[in-house]
């Protein structure tokens, strides 16, 4: 199966289920949003591209950029964020693959993460978004389905699975529960 077909794309459903949409009276405070929610969301998708600052960057930028141009009609805009940046960020990463250009080799990670960068990367991007969103934004699993746009227990399966392939791909005592 290509690559480019399995990239995570985080679906419509991401949304939380029992949000209420945002009324006529109580507009989108982006400027609020930005300032709680865009250092986390930058931190989240440069573990989700191994260490890609430029990738990072720009997604969360558009994702601002996209919620800027809604003018207030996101029902879950913090799960709405995610999901445009996870899905800028892939696009980003698809396009690179496209084009055959790799710039890895600019992108120098500090040593202390290097492996744990490359680790990141070679997991499958639903593996690796739920392995973010857990351990670097320290969300619970029900949040992170939900950010995600699936049930608890694929989280849980997305986590038990991510866990098993960094222990093999950094080796076993690197890793642990």
């Amino acid at each position: 199966m290509d690559a480019v077909a399995t990239e995570a794309v985080l679906g419509p459903e991401a949304m939380h289920p029992t949000s209420r949409p945002v009324s006529d009276e109580m507009p989108l405070d982006l400027d609020g949003l930005f300032e709680v929610h865009a250092g986390p969301l930058y931190r989240t998708v440069l573990a989700y591209t191994g260490g890609r600052a430029d990738i990072a960057g720009d997604a969360v930028g558009e994702a601002f950029a996209r919620a800027a141009a809604h003018d207030g009609a996101l029902r879950d805009p913090v799960a709405w964020l995610y999901r445009v940046t996870f899905n800028a960020a892939n696009d980003e990463l698809r396009r690179e693959r496209r084009d055959r250009r790799h710039v890895s080799e600019a992108v120098q990670a500090p040593p202390e993460f290097a492996g744990l960068f490359e680790a990141l990367r070679r997991l499958p991007p639903r593996e690796r978004a739920a392995m973010v969103l857990f351990y670097v934004l320290d969300l619970p699993v029900a949040e992170v389905a939900a950010r995600m746009g699936v049930a608890a227990p694929t989280v849980r399966v997305h986590l038990t699975r991510g866990r098993r392939r960094l222990a093999a791909l950094l080796g076993d005592d690197e890793v642990s529960d």
